[in-house]
């Protein structure tokens, strides 16, 4: 009995899901439409913050200067206290639209990125929008004009997009299409592109209204997040309608050849996700248990409906990840996995929480950032 009630429970979770959770599981919103200009292409900075990124700025800001953005734009990279040749790779990459901002010294409250973005806001003056972009994410030349042209079209006060992901090793082919899955799942970008409580933004990509950015406190008021671009469409939302979507004008370049690194990006955030909270760690890790776990360990070890119930449960969830998998261009058979996947991203959740009990949560470029509130 206790087998057939799980069985019957994550089925009836997996349902709800697919059938009323915003359609999270699909790759529809996508900057795949038509770029139609605006009566007028208006001033636009691009902040970039930095941090021993001698691996990957050239590329990155190599992009941004290679813009075709026909108004007036300027690139801002804050340098993070590198100790590297991050500055100097960055300058040669970006002629005379790039201007170099040392940060100060890292203030008590802060996550280090959100002061990088902080100065760079500071020096970039009083431009329409900011584009605040990583430093680790190259774009397409017209990248800049198609969220510009979003916004003005639609009145937005962010336009964020889902940079694609770097999927080349074992460990990037594994776990990143899932990576991008679950953030669909807490945040549906259905939801998120229409009224309501639900916002988020991807940090890679974002172009902000600075009028609606300065109206809401500034940077300053998402200053201890350390996962700043969700608070900052929450921050935006209050100030008028975001969208977020899939790309493949916006790029990952960033490495993650082994598992390791996978692990400390996971674990960097997950806790924070949780708000620090013990009892919603326990939470999730049960939820996780049941919806991810139970229906293959039914579907293998049960008997009679207890096992029809798992595999249906494991068919919906493998099926769900397919259009995730497509984007990606990997293997359906990935969905089968999935199960396995979850647990991977579990287990990083309670590294997370550890690492943060630890001391050492956060823990980016040397700095253990996490703030419990």
């Amino acid at each position: 009995m206790i087998a057939l009630a799980i069985g019957a429970l994550a089925l009836a979770i997996w349902l709800a899901l697919v059938l009323g959770h915003g359609r999270f599981w699909t790759t529809s919103a996508r900057d795949a439409a038509a770029i139609v200009p605006p009566a007028h292409w208006p001033d636009v900075v691009a902040i970039v913050p930095a941090r021993n990124e001698a691996e990957v700025i050239e590329r990155a800001i190599a992009s941004l200067a290679a813009q075709d953005y026909p108004g007036h734009f300027r690139i801002v990279l804050v340098d993070d206290g590198s100790s590297d040749d991050t500055a100097a790779l960055a300058r040669g990459a970006g002629g005379e639209r790039l201007a170099i901002v040392r940060a100060a010294p890292l203030a008590a409250g802060w996550t280090g990125k959100l002061a990088a973005v902080a100065q760079g806001v500071a020096s970039a003056g009083a431009p329409a929008y900011l584009w605040l972009t990583d430093a680790d994410i190259a774009h397409a030349p017209d990248t800049l004009r198609s969220l510009v042209a979003r916004a003005e079209a639609g009145g937005l006060a962010l336009v964020s997009l889902m940079a694609r992901l770097r999927c080349v090793s074992l460990a990037e082919r594994a776990l990143v299409p899932a990576f991008v899955f679950f953030f669909q799942l807490l945040y549906p970008f259905a939801r998120v592109n229409r009224p309501g409580n639900t916002a988020a933004a991807a940090g890679g990509c974002m172009l902000v209204r600075r009028e609606a950015l300065d109206h809401a406190g500034g940077i300053a008021a998402i200053r201890h997040a350390l996962i700043d671009d969700c608070a900052m469409g929450a921050l935006l939302k209050r100030e008028g309608p975001i969208w977020l979507g899939l790309t493949d004008r916006s790029i990952s370049i960033r490495r993650y050849d082994g598992w390791g690194s996978i692990v400390d990006m996971i674990a960097r955030s997950a806790y924070a996700q949780l708000r620090y909270n013990p009892l919603l760690l326990l939470g999730t890790l049960a939820g996780m248990a049941l919806v991810y776990l139970a229906p293959p360990s039914l579907a293998l070890f049960a008997h009679g409906a207890a096992r029809w119930l798992g595999l249906a449960a494991w068919a919906m969830m493998a099926l769900a990840f397919q259009p995730m998998l497509r984007f990606y261009h990997r293997s359906p058979l990935w969905g089968v996995a999935l199960p396995l996947i979850a647990a991977f991203y579990a287990g990083c959740t309670f590294l997370s929480a550890w690492r943060h009990w630890r001391g050492r949560g956060g823990m980016w470029k040397g700095r253990a950032q996490a703030i419990a509130r």
